[in-house]
């Protein structure tokens, strides 16, 4: 694990963009082709922009994943990651070789299934995710379960990951904020070759601290990353501002 700090987010995006850019490209010329996972929230906001404006990948070779998407909400909703994903890059990036959305309104169970058939055929080279206000990975909120083999799986969502969604201007008000979500696991995150972590912001910044300088333990979910072989932690001033070695 190796982490990179800058002076603000969109410094942070920027970074983590060029990262992800340039291992993307040396997975098409190492083995033809590149699966990632992309990843959603105001996290990735810049990381997003840096990748559209790459000139030098051809996205004809790239598959993408992604981690999270809310049971039951449609994809019209200012909040659904099918949305976010769509109007903020495939609306905008060069024909892809094909892409794979979470359908939170399919039957869950289903969709499960559907998803981790998929990816199983598709070792991912790289994945793009951040870290939650409470420390969870993709949706996987304390505890997680760091076990399960199943890459896709149903999520509940505890209180202070919906407070979170509140917080950040998803939804007008808790209540709206679905309880169930469909997750990629940890243990399928952990299989990705290269992870591109993004963590803006001093709310962040304890989270960052248990995760990064604690323990590796299902109360803390994204420490598990600690024991990834190839994993970048990008950070901003604030949200590294609790580390004790920073």
């Amino acid at each position: 694990m190796t982490i990179s700090i800058s002076p603000n987010p969109i410094e942070l995006g920027q970074k983590a963009g060029k990262t992800g850019a340039e291992l993307i490209r040396k997975a098409i010329e190492t083995q033809g082709f590149a699966n990632i996972i992309l990843a959603t929230g105001t996290s990735q906001f810049e990381t997003l922009k840096l990748l559209l404006a790459e000139k030098e990948i051809d996205w004809s070779k790239v598959t993408v994943f992604h981690l999270d998407e809310y049971l039951g909400l449609p994809i019209k909703h200012p909040a659904s990651f099918r949305k976010y994903l769509v109007e903020r890059f495939f609306n905008h990036v060069p024909q892809l070789k094909a892409y794979h959305l979470i359908d939170g309104e399919n039957d869950p169970e289903k969709e499960c299934t559907r998803l981790s058939t998929l990816i199983q055929n598709h070792p991912i080279d790289i994945a793009f995710v951040g870290i939650g206000e409470n420390g969870h990975l993709a949706f996987n909120d304390p505890p997680a379960d760091f076990e399960i083999e199943k890459p896709y799986l149903v999520v509940n969502l505890d209180h202070a990951c919906r407070m979170q969604q509140l917080g950040e201007g998803w939804f007008p008000d808790l209540e709206s904020v679905p309880k169930k979500a469909i997750s990629m696991s940890i243990h399928q995150i952990m299989h990705s070759k290269s992870i591109i972590c993004s963590v803006p912001d001093l709310r962040k910044a304890q989270a960052v601290k248990n995760c990064l300088e604690g323990k590796v333990i299902n109360l803390f979910p994204a420490s598990v990353l600690q024991n990834h072989p190839d994993c970048q932690i990008f950070l901003d001033k604030e949200s590294s501002s609790l580390l004790s070695s920073h």
